[in-house]
């Protein structure tokens, strides 16, 4: 990567975040990816505090990307493919506030293409019911303990990650392979 390369941050939320981190983790021009917690009102909370649910914060995922190689638009792209966006507060077998989808904007430039990008997946009727996916500015993301980094290809044997995150990640390399980096085309 060139020197003039500035990398560009995204931050959603679409469920569980061991599985968008692993559909994330295979795109050509996405340079990082964190799981963490944003859009809460507790300090520095932890998984457990996530998990019950008191802290409103969501399960989510911290981006950096290369605009020249990706744009922000082709992220949302794989993020509505990948999870459901129109079930408030939940994932599958996955209940709680922590689990809803929400886009956070770290500009005017996101939220009015993220805007635009719903207004499309609605006008296109491209899912049976409404999308309830939030935008919300981007407040303070805390960062997940280290064991819930790169999660699904330290764990990939574990039955959640078998049965829930391999499908998706399988999803991403049938339909997008001209995003994935050169690794991930196995």
């Amino acid at each position: 990567m060139g020197n003039d390369d500035k990398l560009e941050v995204a931050t959603l939320a679409g469920g569980c975040f061991w599985c968008t981190e692993a559909v994330f983790l295979e795109l050509k021009g996405v340079e990082k990816v964190i799981p963490g917690y944003i859009g809460g009102k507790t300090v520095n909370p932890t998984y457990k505090e996530i998990c019950e649910g008191d802290t409103d914060h969501a399960e989510a995922i911290q981006i950096e990307f290369n605009p020249k190689e990706i744009s922000f638009g082709e992220l949302l792209e794989l993020f509505f493919a990948t999870h459901d966006p129109t079930t408030l507060n939940r994932q599958g077998n996955d209940v709680g506030t922590q689990y809803r989808s929400e886009i956070f904007y770290h500009n005017e430039e996101q939220r009015e293409i993220a805007s635009d990008f719903i207004r499309f997946l609605t006008q296109e009727n491209v899912f049976e019911k409404p999308i309830v996916t939030k935008l919300s500015p981007a407040t303070v993301f805390y960062v997940a303990e280290d064991y819930h980094h790169n999660y699904f290809n330290q764990n990939k044997t574990q039955g959640f990650c078998a049965f829930v995150i391999a499908p998706k990640v399988a999803k991403v390399r049938t339909y997008f392979k001209d995003k994935l980096k050169e690794s991930s085309n196995e």
